[in-house]
């Protein structure tokens, strides 16, 4: 435990030291043999104990399955985008500053609440049951996000495999391709081969009219998005053991492909002109809100921050895990995987500028676009372009499904922490085949002819306003209604023995938690809601119509309401006035926290107590 003199530097409370230790042995109905860490026996007659919960294998395994759920597509299609676009270079100063006052704060948050209170996104909050409709809130998001998100896997696994073709189908070289290359040559405008081979071959978003018109499921799409389904089954059959396996591959081989994708890039002819237009610097952008508002929802959406993945995969560690560097290690790596992306994204499309003979702006996309259209195009240009496009595609399928593997971790432990009898094995496999299924069903809509109408609105709104609104009202919950010193007095006693910096490190984070983090969280919602307002949601050409707009609205509504539904439900659980009720309805139930499971039975008490099975077989007569 940290000394006195630590926690005076932060401003935590010492904990109160009792006058004179107390032990209580005799409180217990059958002979027991009392083990450090134990659970006590169930009581004669009742029902068979739900099976326990798992726990990691070890530090490196949820090291790994957090960055590997932390780095997703958007590290790699939507970062470098943003850089290029607002400021270049300049955009690393607000990136960087959001890092540190929203990312990592929040980051800390999670982690350190799933850890403390070992249990998913729901029943966590029995530190504050007024805020568990927030729970529910970062499990409908999750949901809303695992049906888009598989849909990207299956578009992966379309690229993937038509990448063992030679020539690739959406390059020059591809004999369906000759006349439209010769046509568009030398133009910026005209759809390009690998434009066409997306809207027209994997899509065939050229059949539909809009959101109104989805048209007929493209069976291929369906076929991959099936199979995307069934790896994902597979990998979390086993829970954290499996798929902490399956890290070790999945979250590890896509930096080998990026670093072997820098270096191939870096000696193309243009790429310096690539690098050049990405890192390119323009102060005048640090005066727009758009840039800082753009840096804050990156931050927030590449970390992971507010579905419920982080809080879930922290409550499988051991009780003394040391968070704060785990977040330090975690939230850095990300970021700089993100800068990394840059560099392997710009230096080919540098090269793909030089050889059309056009400015890299114009071919410099955001989302799908890239990942999509312009990389493939300009990977098809290179020597061997197969090769480098197996690669390319085998690594946007292994960052989307480790993400993938956070979001349903998230669903399934927040419903198994809720109903503990869906962990025993058959009612598991089950449970996880009927979730899949289901999943994959309501992402048909989405591999339609008009599925990526749909995909925009869904990708749009399902992380808008609702995500902003459910951290800001966790760190809210946190610092207010269950006490900031409290919380900070969690993560002490979790880390138990820590270097002096961690004092200071708290103390800085405790000020974000009570002001910047909140404030900054403000800013980005209302700067969100402006940008809904003013800004028409397009795809390409098409204008979403007034009636899809708010079907996207609904769904950001959908996990917000969450939370005054389950505010009502605590306060109907409460007795009382209505004021009783709401001061009950914010003190951790007595269950909260697993301290009191796995430590009660190591007493700490300055001399030595030596018990035998005759102190438990016969009840005492008086209490001494």
């Amino acid at each position: 435990m940290p000394s006195s003199g630590d926690l005076r530097a932060t401003g935590l409370p010492a904990p109160a030291a009792p006058t004179e230790p107390t032990v209580n042995v005799f409180q217990t109905q059958d002979p027991i043999t009392p083990q450090p860490g134990a659970e006590p026996p169930a009581p004669a007659g009742s029902p068979a104990p739900n099976p326990p919960r798992d726990t990691w294998a070890g530090r490196h395994t949820f090291l790994l399955s957090c960055l590997g759920y932390c780095v997703g597509l958007g590290n790699v299609w939507r970062f470098p985008y943003l850089c290029y676009r607002n400021g270049g270079g300049v955009f690393l100063i607000p990136y960087f500053l959001m890092l540190l006052l929203v990312g990592l704060p929040l980051f800390l948050m999670e982690l350190s609440l799933g850890q403390y209170g070992a249990a998913g996104p729901i029943t966590v909050w029995k530190c504050c049951p007024i805020l568990q409709g927030v729970g529910v809130g970062m499990m409908v998001v999750s949901s809303l996000v695992s049906i888009y998100y598989n849909v990207i896997i299956a578009w992966a696994f379309y690229y993937l495999g038509s990448s063992f073709q030679s020539p690739l189908p959406w390059s020059c070289d591809a004999p369906r391709n000759a006349e439209l290359c010769q046509n568009a040559s030398g133009s910026a405008t005209h759809t390009s081969a690998s434009e066409a081979f997306w809207n027209e071959q994997v899509l065939g978003v050229t059949h539909s009219s809009g959101l109104g018109d989805p048209g007929s499921v493209q069976w291929l799409l369906a076929l991959c998005l099936l199979a995307a389904w069934i790896v994902v089954f597979l990998c979390m059959l086993g829970g954290i053991h499996s798929s902490g396996k399956v890290v070790y591959i999945t979250a590890t081989f896509p930096y080998l492909i990026l670093l072997i994708l820098i270096i191939r890039g870096a000696t193309l002819p243009g790429s310096l002109d690539g690098v050049r237009f990405y890192l390119s610097s323009d102060w005048s952008k640090l005066l727009s809100a758009q840039v800082w508002s753009d840096a804050a929802s990156q931050i927030f959406y590449s970390l992971g921050i507010g579905f419920g993945g982080l809080l879930s995969m922290a409550s499988y560690n051991k009780f003394d895990n040391n968070v704060v560097r785990d977040t330090l290690v975690i939230a850095i790596g990300n970021c700089c995987t993100s800068f990394l992306a840059g560099f392997a994204i710009f230096s080919v499309l540098g090269h793909m500028a030089l050889k059309r003979d056009i400015p890299v702006g114009s071919v410099a996309e955001s989302g799908p676009g890239l990942a999509f259209v312009a990389y493939p195009e300009a990977l098809s240009l290179l020597p061997g372009s197969p090769f480098w496009s197996i690669l390319f595609f085998l690594m946007l399928f292994m960052l989307g499904v480790d993400t993938l593997f956070g979001n349903i971790e998230a669903i399934t432990t927040a419903i198994m922490d809720e109903f503990p009898a869906l962990r025993e094995g058959k009612r598991k496999v089950t449970f996880l085949a009927v979730l899949c299924f289901s999943f994959y069903l309501l992402g048909l809509l989405l591999v339609t002819q008009g599925g990526i109408f749909w995909f925009t609105l869904i990708d749009t709104y399902s992380t808008s306003f609702g995500l902003i609104i459910i951290t800001l009202l966790m760190c809210i919950g946190i610092a207010s209604c269950y006490g900031i010193q409290r919380f900070c007095w969690d993560i002490v006693t979790m880390i138990c023995r820590c270097p002096p910096w961690y004092s200071r490190v708290l103390g800085c984070f405790k000020v974000c938690w009570v002001f910047f983090t909140p404030c900054l969280l403000l800013f980005t919602l209302i700067f969100t809601f402006l940008d809904m307002y003013n800004v028409p949601l397009r795809y390409g050409t098409y204008e979403f119509p007034a009636w899809g707009t708010s079907l996207g609205v609904c769904m950001g509504v959908l996990s917000c309401v969450q939370i005054p539904i389950g505010a009502i439900v605590a306060l109907c659980h409460q007795t009382g006035t209505l004021r009783d009720r709401f001061q009950k309805a914010m003190q951790p139930l007595h269950s909260w926290g697993r301290t009191a499971a796995s430590t009660e039975p190591i007493i700490e008490v300055p001399f030595t107590i030596t018990l035998s099975s005759s102190d438990f077989t016969t009840p005492p007569h008086s209490e001494s």
